[in-house]
């Protein structure tokens, strides 16, 4: 495959600022790579996978070393790709990185990272982000910062469970004019199945691992939307606003080109 968009905006740029000739220019331009780049023996990063699929590749922080992630980041920067994200990274580990990339972000709530960060000059659509209670703030925040990212305008609503059925209905108008939503529900995670029944918005369900006895770990909010007797809701796993703002990220730039 050729070079990527990304790449020859970066060529382009050195080639007007006299970095670089135009037959350098013309060489790396229409020089064929691979999709991915390898990073030492450790890790590929899939370089095409934000213009294959509209998202790109994120970086899952547990499991790898401060120096892995960081590799990988910088190759990722080489590669010309912005607003790089890292997820589930603990405050020690950015404390490290940010000595290495001092612009860098982090979000302590969702354990988000940004690295590389570029303002998005456009957002499209409207993704509602709910939350059942406060307690599920941390993933809704994972998916808000990551639908953002991915340049998606979000509307975030918070603490509408279904215990004060009053807060729930008081949300339907605005949930109504989203052209997506994202509901994030612990314990038994009845509110999207509420949703479901009320408004004809796409609801993806993202169950937390929030509650008590056969709540803790979230299987319990899992079998609960799985088992939803409201059609039209779809689910991911438990505690992943990483997988719901792909999803819902898709699905509102669909509903935009219409």
């Amino acid at each position: 495959m050729a070079a990527n968009a990304e790449h020859i905006g970066i060529l382009l740029e050195k080639l007007l600022a006299g970095e670089i000739g135009k037959d350098d220019f013309l060489r790396e331009a229409t020089r064929k790579t691979a999709p991915y780049i390898p990073v030492e023996d450790f890790a590929r990063i899939d370089i095409d996978r934000g213009r294959r699929t509209g998202v790109p590749e994120f970086i899952y922080a547990p499991g790898k070393t401060v120096e892995q992630i960081a590799a990988i980041a910088a190759r990722m920067i080489d590669a010309g790709i912005r607003n790089i994200l890292a997820t589930r990274v603990e405050e020690s580990v950015f404390r490290q990185l940010s000595r290495t990339f001092p612009d860098a972000v982090y979000h302590p709530l969702s354990r988000l990272a940004v690295i590389n960060p570029q303002a998005r000059e456009s957002l499209a659509g409207n993704i509602g982000i709910v939350t059942a209670g406060t307690s599920d703030l941390p993933v809704a925040e994972e998916a808000d910062i990551a639908c953002t990212i991915l340049g998606s305008r979000t509307t975030r609503i918070a603490d509408i469970g279904i215990a004060c059925l009053a807060r729930t209905l008081d949300a339907v108008p605005v949930i109504e004019t989203m052209n997506v939503v994202i509901c994030v529900a612990g314990m038994e995670a009845t509110l999207p199945s509420v949703l479901a029944g009320l408004v004809r918005v796409p609801i993806i369900a993202v169950p937390t691992s929030v509650g008590y006895g056969v709540n803790t770990g979230g299987f319990n909010a899992l079998l609960s939307v799985l088992g939803s007797c409201a059609p039209g809701i779809v689910a991911v796993n438990i505690d992943n606003g990483i997988g719901a703002a792909a999803a819902a990220h898709r699905i509102n730039l669909l509903a935009e080109q219409r």
